[in-house]
């Protein structure tokens, strides 16, 4: 793929101190743009700026926008490594499919990737626990007024210095498990990455936060009976020593990390069980003491130790609201290894030279 590069005279200042988590953004992005007939054309890395596009452009009536999450970190000897970007470009692709949008290949994906990346690597922080968020996404742009799959698309990659998702850091949270509202269902679109996903979660999420709990943890849309996964991450519980985490059927949505993490657990000979779990089960178990530790596993926050659960007015406090072991070691060697500061022996870590 020919990308052309688009040089901006003057480049944004730096930020220091506490980034935050989404609060900059660098000086460049990848853009491309998709017409039913040509296909993708016009690869481009332009200065960051504003998106023109007609009122009438179908995303803003009908939704069809996906997005992927990603990072790049600095090593300390120098190397920028991005982790396993061949699996968010299979899960774009999946996304776009059950969205009607055109897919881009994964080769395609994965070299835009690497050379806004490469064009931003002095963007990419070096402070504990920091990185290079790359937050890819597609949007429809044909202008009409009628329920049917765009015939124009936008591609665009934007990127933006992080250090932790939650303010809490590698410390644990508070959950709210939602009763009420539905994430998703079979046959729907929770296995995607897509705005609707999250736009339909804001409402509980606001009735967590009124309770003073950061995130929600969602049941399964046809019983509320199994839990699915924490609103921006996977979620796994260790119960009687054995890990648990919900099944990728269609309703959860197939993380990175959380195939990363499954890989690593049974490597370390832990008992690893993807099924359905229900919600009284997972209650009683941290009321008995068996529910060991919890944890919410995505690329935002990396690990994210639970410490509290609350489900109809019962709550339950997981490891006395500390940090667990297992949560640790994972987060360190996870971590480690996406850093470079570990032996990448699973072959994840990609370099851009």
């Amino acid at each position: 793929m020919k990308i052309r590069f688009e040089e901006r005279k003057d480049l944004k200042e730096k930020p220091t101190g506490n980034l935050g988590f989404g609060k900059y953004q660098t000086d460049y992005m990848f853009v491309m743009d998709y017409e039913e007939g040509q296909g993708w054309h016009d690869a481009r890395i332009v200065p960051y700026g504003p998106i023109e596009f007609d009122p009438a452009s179908m995303v803003l009536h009908y939704a069809q926008e996906t997005f992927e999450g990603m990072k790049a970190y600095k090593a300390k000897d120098g190397r920028i490594l991005l982790f396993r970007p061949e699996m968010n470009a299979r899960r774009f692709i999946n996304s776009n499919k059950r969205l009607s949008m055109p897919i881009i290949e994964e080769d395609d994906f994965v070299q835009a990737v690497e050379e806004i990346v490469r064009v931003e690597k002095d963007w990419i922080p070096t402070g504990e626990g920091e990185s290079l968020y790359i937050r890819p996404y597609m949007f429809a742009t044909e202008k009409a007024i009628g329920v049917h799959p765009s015939h124009s698309y936008k591609f665009i990659i934007i990127c933006s210095p992080v250090g932790a998702y939650y303010p809490e850091g590698v410390n644990p949270v508070k959950i709210y498990v939602e009763d009420e509202f539905v994430r998703a269902t079979v046959g729907g679109t929770g296995f995607t990455k897509c705005g609707g996903n999250y736009a339909g979660s804001l409402a509980a999420q606001v009735k967590a936060e009124a309770l003073g709990y950061t995130q929600v943890l969602w049941l399964d849309g046809v019983e509320r009976k199994y839990v699915e996964e924490v609103g921006s991450m996977n979620v796994m519980f260790e119960i009687n020593d054995t890990i648990i985490t919900a099944p990728t059927e269609g309703t959860v949505l197939p993380g990175v990390t959380r195939d990363s993490i499954l890989h690593i657990l049974r490597d370390w000979g832990y008992k690893v069980e993807e099924r359905h779990l229900a919600i009284d089960d997972l209650m009683k178990a941290g009321h008995d003491g068996t529910l060991q530790e919890a944890w919410g596993t995505g690329t935002a926050a990396v690990i994210s130790p639970i410490g509290e659960l609350y489900y109809k007015g019962d709550v339950v406090q997981i490891n006395d609201f500390r940090t667990g072991a297992l949560t640790q070691k994972i987060y360190d060697t996870l971590t480690g290894i996406q850093w470079g500061d570990l032996e990448d022996t699973y072959g994840w870590t990609h370099e851009v030279k």
